[in-house]
């Protein structure tokens, strides 16, 4: 099995190369911004998610893995039943698109749920930094080990969603906290948790259907796992069922310090 889950991460170290290369020549096209299809979800679909899917696609195939793909562009695709790869061909399609340095790919390979995910990979398409997870053997990136910091309420640092469908508690969280950063990249921020760099990444917005899907927190949540943190709903409810399909949303709190956990739950810090 180890042998196995060593291969399996190698081909998601590939896959991120391939597709990181993709997105950096398809930055310099005009078309770019181009709505090219509507997502599995209803979403549209823009060129460069459309170049970074099919290059996904691509290696895959060259690397004659049979795994299911579940993207958030095409939906579920059926490969040979064997483990399904999560995919988020660009996770922060927006900042890419508009040149912010705030994107990833981010891909994630096991069955059922959350609590199934094996393995974890994400790469910032900006810095080309590669942060990775094994279920039960740590969170790295590029090959240093990530943990989350203690947390200490006077250099308190929170990411947080914000903007017109922001819930009244977020914006309630962002006057309370001490330093507040909104990036639009689930996975990001969630690994500036795993990493150390932020104490907690809250997002939830005011209808379900505007909450994050399993496709853009799949893999950092494996991540932030391995490197000590735990992710839930903002209710507190565990994530670890949550389905891999496109059909559910969910708003997500996580956080590094199991102090900083016991008191946002249940005393409120929310």
């Amino acid at each position: 099995m180890a042998g196995e889950r060593s291969r399996e991460l190698e081909v998601l170290f590939r896959v991120a190369q391939a597709v990181h290369a993709a997105v950096r020549q398809a930055s310099t096209s005009p078309h770019r911004a181009d709505v090219v299809a509507m997502g599995a979800d209803g979403s549209p679909t823009e060129e460069v998610d459309r170049v970074a899917e099919a290059q996904v696609l691509a290696t895959l195939k060259e690397e004659r893995v049979d795994w299911d793909i579940l993207s958030e562009e095409a939906g579920l695709i059926e490969r040979g039943g064997g483990p399904l790869l999560v995919i988020d061909p660009i996770d922060g399609s927006h900042n890419a698109i508009r040149g912010l340095p705030f994107s990833t790919v981010s891909l994630a390979l096991g069955r059922t749920d959350l609590g199934g995910i094996e393995i974890g990979v994400v790469r910032d398409l900006a810095r080309g930094t590669t942060y990775w997870a094994t279920r039960g053997d740590g969170a790295f990136r590029d090959g240093h080990r990530l943990r989350t910091r203690s947390w200490d309420v006077r250099s308190e640092l929170f990411f947080l969603n914000l903007g017109r469908h922001a819930t009244s508690r977020v914006v309630g969280l962002a006057a309370r906290a001490r330093r507040v950063r909104s990036l639009g990249c689930a996975s990001l921020e969630m690994l500036a948790v795993a990493e150390g760099a932020a104490d907690a990444y809250v997002f939830e917005n005011d209808t379900p259907n505007r909450n994050l899907r399993v496709t853009d927190i799949a893999a950092a949540y494996r991540i932030l796992v391995e490197a000590g943190g735990t992710t839930t709903d903002v209710s507190g409810g565990s994530l670890e069922h949550f389905p891999l399909a496109l059909g559910q949303r969910t708003s997500v709190f996580a956080w590094g310090d199991a102090k900083f956990g016991e008191r946002a739950h249940p005393e409120g810090y929310l």
